[in-house]
């Protein structure tokens, strides 16, 4: 027969270290999410078409992660399970983050650059996925009930501490005074720059977890997991992906309804802000003024202020005593700051909209999680069933990417109106929050 032990308490630090490199991870999402539209109309992206460029990050999400999942399930080195696809990720990201932005300045046609963005873009996705994963197993792992609600707390303010960094980069590189417009069809150096630099804290972050993180060795991990992934295979099935979606718990699909309507209006916020702010601010929509490059800078700045909105309310959130209607209320208030953006013309006063967003953005980062590996305790292959997990916040995207030339249309061609629909989307998401039940 085999015993279980209680997974022991870890302190503070040992959560921390758990996550660290997550910090760095995030400033390259960071730096991704605020300025792949900047940089695709920079190079001649038409509006209409930009949200198409955007189906390839979700989409090899929803490919990686079930793939790292499934096999770190199923590796045991020296190093470690999960920390071999986490170095692995992160070392191809910094080559791709060097290369990305410059896809305008190798003397490229500027459908040849569109191609070279795209295969880096690709490239980029593939390894933050790669790297984003492990932290997410890493808990599931080792840390027991009672700290897990704090340690994806914690992954939660540095997965926001990242963003604030990475966000504001290109707009502090353009007040001390790097270029923040530069000829047709290239991406400004204040842009460039802060993908170097967000490279090199990656992998230091990432090299301080690898550092500090000891994984347990199969015995510890059986001791403290009770059956091995093996043997847990066969009580619950194989580890055949159909077969796990087939017998997963209800509230996985559940949750996965309530992502389904959150990542669709985030989607159109990182592909329509930099429009929306450009023309209701800056009153332009020509991607060469400097007035655009400035908006996208501005961009990044209300980015950030979304981080800080959802660090103030991470810690919120675990004193309400329902968790459901901490989730929901979390995703209303984002609803109304996303409709409300296409109605303000002020760039000081879009800060209200952008923390209101963070609140939102606060519980899909943790509220998700609890449920799931709550409800999967018992169930084995975790790696696994998280990495398909991550499908309920690819499939949204890519299926929002795909039609968002189609519904940018229909409201008139203006790109403030498409954070409507992503308001009227976090509302949906909202009421969709109802289907969970909690044991």
């Amino acid at each position: 027969m085999n015993f279980e032990l209680k997974k022991p308490n870890l302190s503070f630090w040992g959560l921390w270290n758990l996550s660290f490199g997550f910090f760095g991870v995030q400033i390259a999402y960071a730096l991704q999410s605020a300025n792949i539209s900047r940089i695709f109309a920079t190079l001649g992206a038409d509006p209409h078409s930009l949200s198409y460029f955007w189906i390839l990050p979700p989409l090899m999400g929803i490919i990686v992660q079930p793939i790292v999942g499934s096999c770190s399930d199923r590796t045991w080195t020296r190093w470690g399970r999960r920390i071999p696809y986490l170095f692995l990720g992160a070392a191809m990201a910094v080559l791709v983050m060097c290369l990305l932005p410059n896809a305008g300045s190798f003397g490229m046609a500027v459908s040849t650059a569109m191609i070279f963005g795209l295969v880096a873009l690709m490239f980029l996705d593939t390894s933050i996925n790669m790297a984003m994963q492990p932290f997410k197993m890493l808990v599931g792992d080792m840390v027991n009930e009672e700290q897990k609600a704090k340690a994806y707390s914690i992954q939660s303010f540095l997965c926001n501490a990242g963003s604030l960094v990475g966000y504001v980069f290109p707009f502090l590189f353009a007040f001390l005074g790097i270029a923040n417009t530069a000829p047709k069809g290239v991406v400004p150096d204040s842009v460039i720059y802060s993908f170097y630099v967000g490279a090199a804290i990656l992998i230091l972050c990432v090299v301080y977890t690898v550092s500090k993180v000891k994984e347990w060795n199969p015995q510890q991990y059986e001791q403290y997991n009770g059956a091995s992934q093996e043997v847990q295979g066969e009580e619950k099935g194989s580890g055949n992906w159909f077969v796990l979606l087939k017998n997963a718990p209800s509230t996985f699909w559940k949750v996965g309804v309530v992502q389904f309507f959150c990542w669709f209006a985030f989607m159109y916020m990182w592909t329509y802000t930099n429009g929306t702010v450009a023309d209701n601010c800056w009153g332009t929509t020509d991607v060469t003024s400097a007035g655009y490059q400035t908006a996208g800078n501005w961009v990044g700045i209300l980015f950030a202020v979304q981080a800080i909105g959802s660090v103030i309310w991470a810690p919120i959130l675990p004193k309400f005593s329902n968790r459901k209607f901490a989730y929901a209320f979390s995703l209303l208030l984002g609803g109304i700051g996303f409709a409300s953006c296409a109605f303000i013309h002020d760039q000081y006063l879009l800060f209200i909209p952008f923390l209101l967003i963070g609140c939102a953005w606060a519980a899909m980062l943790a509220m998700p999680f609890t449920f799931v590996t709550n409800a999967l305790q018992g169930y084995g292959h975790m790696g696994a069933y998280l990495g398909l997990f991550n499908g309920t916040i690819c499939i949204p995207q890519i299926v929002a990417a795909a039609i968002g030339g189609v519904i940018l249309a229909l409201v008139g061609s203006v790109q403030s109106h498409m954070m409507i629909v992503a308001g009227v989307s976090l509302v949906l998401g909202t009421l969709a929050v109802g289907l969970i039940k909690e044991k």
